[in-house]
C-alpha cells in the first residue's frame, strides 16, 4: 500500500490490489475495485461501485463512474461502471454509471480514451477502440470492437457503432453506423469502407471484396434495404457480411445513409478515394 500517496483520500471499503499507484490528491470511494496492476494519477475520482480490472491507466483529472446526467436518477436506481483490462484514460475523461439498464455502464479491454472524451449512462463499449479528444456519446450508445472515433464527434443515444469503422472528425452521428465503413458529415452520412483500418486489422483482399460487394448491393442495387438484405442472406456469405445483414437486421435507429456511390476510401489524411 506504500504506492498510494497520502493525500489520496481512500474509503476503508475500497478494494485495491497491493500492487495499484494511486497519485496526489485522488479520491477512491466506497464499494470499488481496482485490479492488479492499475495505474491511477493526480486529482482522479472513481466513484462508489466501480470496477477496473488489470493494468488500467487512469491519468490525471479524470472521473469514472460518476453520477448520470439523468433527471431520472437516484441512487436507488444506480449501477456501476464496470471496465476490463488494459483501457487507457487520459485527462480530463468523464464516464458516466448506469440508470436505466441491468448491466450498467460496461467497457471492454485495450481502449484508448483520449482527453475529455465523456460517455454518457448504460453505453457499452467493446474492445481495441481508440476514442477521440472531446468526442461524446450520450446514454446508450453502443461501440464495438476495434474502431477509430475521431475528436469532437457526437453521437446520439440509442446509437449503435460496428465494428471497425473510422468516424471522421467533427461528426454528427444519429444513426447506426454499419461494420467496416467510414461515418462523416454533418449528419454523417457512409462515406465509403474503411479499407485503410481493414488492411491494417489483417483482412485479406478476398474479405475486404466481400465486403465492398455487400455495401454495393444495400445502397447501390436499386433495391431497398430489406431486399438488399434478404438477398445477401439466401446466398453463401463470408463471416464479415453475415455481420453486415446481422447488423442491418438489428438496427433500432435505423443505418446510416450512403454519402454518394459507395467507394473503398479512407478517411485518413492523403488516402485517395476511387472505386
Amino acid at each position: 500500500m506504500n504506492k498510494i500517496h497520502p493525500t489520496a483520500i481512500i474509503d476503508d471499503t475500497a478494494d485495491i490490489h497491493p500492487s495499484v499507484e494511486i497519485g496526489p490528491f485522488s479520491i477512491v470511494e466506497a464499494g470499488t475495485c481496482i485490479g492488479e496492476g492499475c495505474r491511477i494519477a493526480s486529482n482522479v475520482r472513481i466513484y462508489s461501485g466501480t470496477l477496473l480490472g488489470r493494468n488500467n491507466r487512469v491519468c490525471h483529472g479524470a472521473t469514472l463512474g460518476c453520477e448520470p446526467q439523468d433527471l431520472t436518477f437516484s441512487q436507488a436506481n444506480s449501477k456501476p461502471l464496470v471496465i476490463g483490462d488494459d483501457n487507457q484514460f487520459k485527462e480530463g475523461v468523464n464516464i458516466s454509471r448506469g440508470v436505466k439498464t441491468d448491466q450498467g455502464t460496461i467497457i471492454g479491454n485495450g481502449n484508448y480514451f483520449m482527453g475529455d472524451f465523456h460517455a454518457g449512462h448504460d453505453c457499452v463499449i467493446g474492445n481495441n477502440n481508440v476514442l477521440g479528444h472531446s468526442s461524446v456519446l450520450a446514454g446508450h450508445v453502443t461501440v464495438g470492437d476495434n474502431s477509430f472515433i475521431s475528436g469532437l464527434v457526437a453521437i446520439h443515444q440509442f446509437t449503435y457503432i460496428g465494428n471497425n469503422v473510422m468516424i471522421a472528425g467533427c461528426a454528427k452521428i444519429v444513426k447506426d453506423i454499419p461494420p467496416y465503413t467510414i461515418g462523416d458529415g454533418n449528419p454523417a452520412r457512409v462515406a465509403g469502407i474503411n479499407s485503410v483500418g481493414l488492411r491494417r486489422a489483417g483482412f485479406p483482399p478476398e474479405v475486404r471484396s466481400a465486403i465492398k460487394l455487400a455495401y454495393k448491393r444495400i445502397y447501390q442495387s436499386g433495391e431497398n434495404i430489406g431486399q438488399a438484405v434478404a438477398g445477401l442472406e439466401s446466398e453463401p456469405q463470408t463471416r464479415e457480411v453475415t455481420e453486415i445483414i446481422r447488423f442491418f437486421q438489428r438496427s433500432r435507429r435505423g443505418v446510416t445513409a450512403y454519402r454518394r456511390t459507395l467507394t473503398s476510401s479512407s478517411a485518413q489524411p492523403g488516402a485517395k478515394r476511387g472505386a
